[in-house]
């Protein structure tokens, strides 16, 4: 059976919540894989309405066991707010598993995050606020907090001491803030140990054997490919690696166990937070992209930048994370233009250029190459089939999926749960 790894394939927000929740009825277990409430997925079931931010999206799908990885960094308070908005919602969320792994976002991560933001001014990267960059530093400087260490006092303590050493000093003598007692920070983490600790399990050893066991599994990146650490439009990315490689490390299973890498793409282009956009339009159709497609942040609240698609950040998705598949989303947004652009190349310093620039200069000088193709008018929301689709929707999709380099195997014409047209199953 399938271990499937599904990924945003542009800056995020393409619509992977619908895409997880989809596949997540057919599928034993869905993982976050890295990121933390950074993270949002809207979900439409029915005539309901979810906002998830750190939770998988399969929690909403009876019968399947989510799981937040070892590569996911976890604010507790977020995490059993959203656990309890569910409960009250009717929803089962007692299957939930958590690594003991997962590294935990403290109160101090969150400080650290506003203030370096604020401090940077116009060189500000444009991050949640949230601590998530902090966490993932204290990871890797090896003074993080895991969820195991909520167990064990001793080590909490010393572990919070040693990480306070040097943040007091950066708080109270660069950021003329208070110091953080470390004693406050132990106390507070400690009033989660008992509310999560029926969550918590070695969730690599449960993913091994279950896809052993021929269990089906999803793993669910966060974020979006031109957002990785390594691979996406450095600064201006989030602190880890939504890539498909992402999901290896994060989960703590091999390369080797994974059959299938589907990167999510929207019909246009959006993205949150500052840097490089080559497509983004400041005109009234990007008013419209962004007021028809809803275009405002699940987590961050702030409108999302809005332009055509893109196929060079395609192409370079596809490359990056071997995908095999696209899942084309809202493609409806598109409906009522009567020619409709898209970005095939970037011309920099007057030379075409068909693949994304290495260069963070070039990419930031680059500047569309369009080729126009025609729209449509007819409401495609209730289309169950391609050929149902307006000819002109159809060429539209062959053309991006030429385009884009895989195979456009599933595509959203509306929220709903329902209104997706299946091409090639994911699951074959």
């Amino acid at each position: 059976m399938p271990a499937l790894v599904l990924l945003g394939a542009q800056w995020g927000d393409e619509g992977k919540g619908k895409a997880t929740d989809l596949l997540g009825g057919s599928v034993d277990y869905v993982v976050r894989y890295q990121g933390g409430n950074n993270a949002g997925h809207t979900v439409v079931v029915g005539d309901q309405k979810y906002a998830l931010h750190l939770l998988p999206s399969g929690i909403l799908s009876p019968g399947c066991t989510p799981i937040i990885g070892n590569g996911v960094v976890v604010d507790p308070a977020v995490l059993l707010s959203e656990l309890s908005g569910l409960n009250e919602r009717g929803v089962d969320t007692s299957k939930l598993l958590l690594s003991g792994n997962a590294h935990l976002i403290t109160p101090y991560n969150i400080t650290v995050d506003k203030v370096t933001e604020r401090f940077l001014g116009k060189r500000k990267i444009g991050t949640t606020g949230r601590g998530i960059g902090p966490t993932y530093a204290d990871k890797i400087n090896r003074v993080g907090i895991r969820v195991q260490d909520l167990y064990d006092e001793s080590i909490l303590t010393q572990k919070v001491e040693a990480a306070l050493d040097v943040k007091n000093q950066l708080l109270t003598k660069l950021y003329n803030r208070r110091a953080i007692e470390a004693g406050q920070v132990v106390e507070e983490l400690l009033g989660y140990a008992e509310q999560i600790k029926g969550y918590v399990a070695d969730t690599t050893l449960v993913l091994n054997k279950a896809l052993d066991d021929d269990k089906v599994v999803l793993f669910e990146g966060g974020q979006g490919t031109l957002l990785d650490i390594d691979h996406g439009t450095y600064p201006f990315v989030t602190s880890s690696n939504p890539t498909a490689g992402g999901a290896c490390t994060g989960a703590g299973v091999g390369p080797t166990k994974i059959n299938r890498v589907i990167g999510i793409l929207k019909a246009y282009t959006t993205r949150v937070g500052a840097g490089p956009f080559p497509t983004e339009l400041f005109d009234e159709d990007g008013e419209a992209l962004r007021r028809i497609g809803g275009e405002r942040g699940v987590t961050t609240g702030r409108d999302r930048r809005c332009g055509w698609f893109d196929a060079v950040i395609a192409r370079y998705a596809t490359r990056v994370n071997g995908l095999t598949d696209f899942f084309l989303t809202k493609l409806d947004v598109l409906t009522g233009w009567e020619q409709i652009p898209v970005c095939v190349a970037y011309e920099i310093d007057g030379k075409r250029v068909e693949e994304l620039p290495y260069s963070q200069t070039d990419f930031h000088h680059a500047k569309p190459v369009y080729e126009t193709l025609p729209g449509w008018s007819e409401d495609i929301t209730q289309a169950k089939s391609f050929s149902d689709l307006p000819k002109n929707a159809q060429a539209y999709v062959k053309a991006l999926e030429e385009m884009s380099g895989a195979p456009i195997s599933a595509i959203g014409v509306g929220p709903g749960r329902d209104e997706t047209i299946e091409i090639n199953s994911f699951l074959s």
